[in-house]
């Protein structure tokens, strides 16, 4: 009776949290220096799906609203949704993975391979598509270079790969240091330090297959072995005596959190807390059982960033870097779970 009540309630929470989330899409569509009613809003989306299929409808709005919704404001909303469930999906997992709640999802220093491949495609004067491409490319390598010492080093892989993540990540930071120290000072020096701090401002339609594609590869196998993190849980032995390659499961997990989390790194720029609060808030929710967590995550961690968007983009006259935001709300926030007396369900 009580798995039945539990099954219940994380399906209570996640239809929740998906009409939360769809309420802020369209919510936030309407939001902006030029403000569009929200049946407008919705007018002009559904005008632009019939044209998918050679169908048109009646314009009661203007060129000015329509193009504030579709093509400024409608892909930074997408990419806020898709940057926010990446984290939160990759920093439950590294804390499953790795049994370890203060996990996240730089934990292997892909945040700072990152940072030091988007610094090195500003110095060399690239465009923001090979920006974007730098930064990947810098995650990614970061996380090979993990791997491979954490297969040479003696000892256990799962302390290996987080010292080895903690060396790298600090090798590749003092590389981003030493650009920023050449970088020129009236161009370079503030676009790499804007960078740094995290923004989606610029966003366009055309980077939205872009960046969903590898997220999109690294989630799905994620939602499909969510169910095998309850069986890392328990110990390398008690899984495999179940019958699990805990080393090849580990390793595809690591991947695909990695993957998503070079995607969502590479448009937004460094992004903190996302992953590490999140997870923690879901616990909350629906409980440690990753079948619910992990999606109820995803959820949350895509409503969190649209909403740490939304204020950034309109709080003041010039927009705030969406980094100082989810430290500054994150914080405070992961404090107040810390201090909670509640147990986790």
């Amino acid at each position: 009776m009580q798995r039945v009540n539990g099954r219940k309630r994380r399906t209570v929470v996640l239809l929740l949290a998906g009409g939360v989330l769809l309420a802020l899409f369209f919510a936030s569509l309407t939001l902006g220096r030029y403000p569009v009613p929200l049946f407008t809003v919705v007018r002009i989306l559904w005008r632009r799906f019939l044209s998918l299929f050679g169908l048109s409808g009646p314009v009661t709005w203007t060129p000015q609203m329509e193009n504030a919704v579709v093509s400024v404001r409608l892909p930074r909303i997408v990419m806020a949704c898709l940057v926010g469930c990446s984290l939160a999906a990759a920093g439950t997992t590294f804390q499953g993975v790795f049994r370890n709640p203060m996990a996240s999802p730089d934990i292997l220093g892909a945040s700072n391979g990152a940072a030091f491949g988007a610094a090195l495609a500003i110095l060399l004067g690239c465009s923001q598509q090979y920006i974007t491409v730098f930064a990947f490319l810098g995650a990614l390598l970061t996380v090979a270079l993990v791997f491979l010492i954490a297969q040479r080093a003696p000892g256990l892989r799962t302390v290996n790969l987080i010292l080895a993540g903690i060396m790298i990540g600090s090798l590749f930071s003092a590389g981003t240091s030493y650009l920023k120290l050449v970088a020129d000072p009236s161009n370079q020096l503030p676009a790499i330090t804007y960078w740094l701090l995290g923004s989606l401002s610029g966003t366009r339609l055309s980077a939205i297959p872009v960046a969903a594609i590898p997220m999109c590869v690294g989630l799905v196998p994620l939602l499909l072995l969510r169910w095998r993190l309850n069986l890392l849980s328990l110990g390398d032995s008690e899984a495999k005596a179940l019958g699990v390659n805990t080393d090849l499961l580990r390793a595809v997990l690591i991947l695909c959190a990695t993957l998503v989390t070079a995607a969502a790194i590479a448009v937004s720029g460094v992004i903190g807390w996302v992953g590490l609060v999140i997870p923690h808030l879901s616990r909350k929710l629906v409980g440690s059982d990753h079948r619910g967590l992990l999606p109820c995550a995803m959820l949350t961690g895509a409503s969190f960033l649209l909403l740490v968007d939304d204020v950034s983009r309109n709080l003041l006259a010039t927009e705030i870097p969406i980094g100082i935001l989810t430290a500054v709300i994150g914080a405070p926030f992961f404090i107040w779970l810390l201090l909670r007396k509640e147990k986790t369900l």
